[in-house]
């Protein structure tokens, strides 16, 4: 059972409390068709709880959803009944097709451009669907969760092997998976990724987006299957007790998945289900937007200090980037654009702390839409508009073992060029409209408006000389 209350339907979901309870009310449905007495207590105080929460907190709308243990099980509809005279309330039972779209959608919702085979692991169920970009293909659902393969196999990983390889066997959709992303979602799942983190020595934690290799995740599934079994893991203590037991029941679906679908990448996605009903229930146009600039946007509407300097500085290095020839393509002009929008939200920090700080939060935002690469290349551009673009101001940070170099030099010449631009403007909108840049033969003009003649001065040259050099050009400041 799980609680999430979000600000507000919008694009850029921005949770402000999210609360679960382990129930396991699947836990013994394959084998006696009914939801437990003690597990349907414990999820009737949860409920309690949950709706007591909703009120004091005056949260405008709520809806309810439920999944694979109340459908199948036979004192399902009574169970929801009950819910629903709790929370005050309709409960949609969502049939398996449904949980699959929605799933997939919640994929849409949290990657850029998804494209590949959406799995979502819950306790009774399994989903698999297909998706490429915002196309959501037909779904499929297996009684292959966690708690139904312990509970159909009898706690044999042998038996539960058997009924994982059948069932799978019989699924198109794994044949769609070759050479593609396989997009993991669902809590055992996202355990699993928590462990490797942990075990690889990884440097960032965040959950959402993090990749491997479908190589290195069947050796590790294999491993982790074997060691969980024998109750010898290390790292278990990470994970909730309640989950602990449908780890290796987890590494074994992902371990045949790999097989018989032979993805490229696994990736774990902490958006599914819920965020997939809300993004379902956007306006189409609001549904195209991009993810990552509408979280952007949104965090520079909340933390700068003039939030439409930024589109200002947009404009500014897309002229600077045309007259420079600098090659862009569509995804680094859209970071470029990202990073504008997030390039004052440490304004409140200790000078000292706000390359640092703001590298931490950028880095470790609760945000989807962007890849772990993505994430450190933004808060990189940010920390270097600070700490400007030297190569000596380099952060001290494993996070750069994250990037190629060639992305580390993009991320210290974007970040220069937003110093150039703050040097400028002090943050303030309608100063860089008058400026412009000019080429002449082989150098570049920074050309300053004479009504803002008085702002040029040592330090506009030099870091405008500085974002040259990294840009590979040479030029100089001059006033009109």
């Amino acid at each position: 059972m799980r609680l999430v209350v979000y600000e507000e339907l919008t694009r850029s979901l921005s949770p402000i409390l999210n609360e679960k309870v382990l129930c396991g009310l699947g836990r013994a449905v394959q084998t006696t068709g009914l939801l437990g007495e003690r597990e349907v207590e414990k999820a009737f105080v949860a409920l309690k709880r949950f709706r007591a929460l909703c009120r004091f907190m005056k949260v405008g709308r709520l809806y309810a959803i439920a999944t694979a243990a109340c459908r199948d099980a036979t004192n399902g509809p009574e169970f929801i009944a009950q819910a629903e005279r709790i929370c005050g309330l309709h409960i949609e039972v969502l049939s398996g097709a449904r949980e699959a779209k929605l799933s997939a959608l919640g994929v849409i919702s949290g990657v850029h451009k998804p494209d590949g085979i959406v799995g979502d692991l819950g306790g009774g169920s399994l989903e698999l669907i297909d998706v490429r970009g915002h196309r959501v293909h037909t779904g499929v659902t297996l009684p292959l969760g966690g708690l139904a393969l312990q509970d159909s196999s009898q706690k044999s990983i042998k038996k539960a092997a058997r009924i994982v390889r059948t069932k799978l066997a019989t699924v198109p959709q794994l044949k769609a998976g070759e050479g593609r992303a396989f997009y993991a979602v669902g809590g055992t799942w996202r355990a699993l990724a928590r462990i490797h983190i942990l075990q690889s020595g990884y440097p960032l934690r965040v959950m959402h987006g993090y990749s491997i290799s479908a190589a290195s995740a069947l050796d590790f599934v294999r491993r982790l299957r074997k060691l969980a079994a024998a109750g010898t893991l290390a790292d278990m203590d990470t994970v909730v007790e309640a989950r602990r037991s449908l780890l290796a029941y987890a590494a074994l679906v992902l371990e045949h998945i790999i097989l018989m679908a032979k993805p490229s990448v696994i990736t774990f996605s902490t958006f599914g289900v819920r965020e997939g009903l809300l993004f379902e229930m956007l306006p189409e146009r609001v549904r195209q937007e991009d993810g990552l600039i509408s979280t952007a946007r949104h965090l520079n509407d909340l933390r700068s200090r003039v939030p439409r300097h930024a589109d200002d500085l947009i404009d500014w290095t897309d002229r600077f980037v045309r007259t420079a020839a600098i090659v862009e393509d569509e995804q680094d002009r859209r970071l470029r654009h990202a990073a504008c929008l997030l390039s004052d939200i440490g304004w409140r920090a200790h000078p000292d702390y706000r390359g640092d700080e703001t590298l931490h939060v950028i880095a470790n935002g609760n945000f989807g839409a962007a890849s772990h690469e993505e994430r450190v290349f933004l808060a990189l551009a940010v920390y270097f508009r600070y700490a400007g673009g030297s190569p000596k101001n380099e952060p001290h940070t494993e996070l750069l073992s994250l990037l190629p170099p060639e992305m580390v030099a993009r991320a210290r010449l974007v970040g220069q060029m937003l110093r150039v631009g703050y040097s400028i403007s002090s943050a303030h909108p309608g100063i860089l409209s008058a400026t412009r840049f000019r080429r002449s033969k082989r150098k570049i003009f920074l050309v300053v408006e004479h009504r803002i003649a008085n702002i040029v001065a040592d330090r506009v040259s030099n870091r405008f000389r500085q974002c040259l050099k990294l840009a590979g050009q040479t030029g100089a400041v001059e006033t009109v």
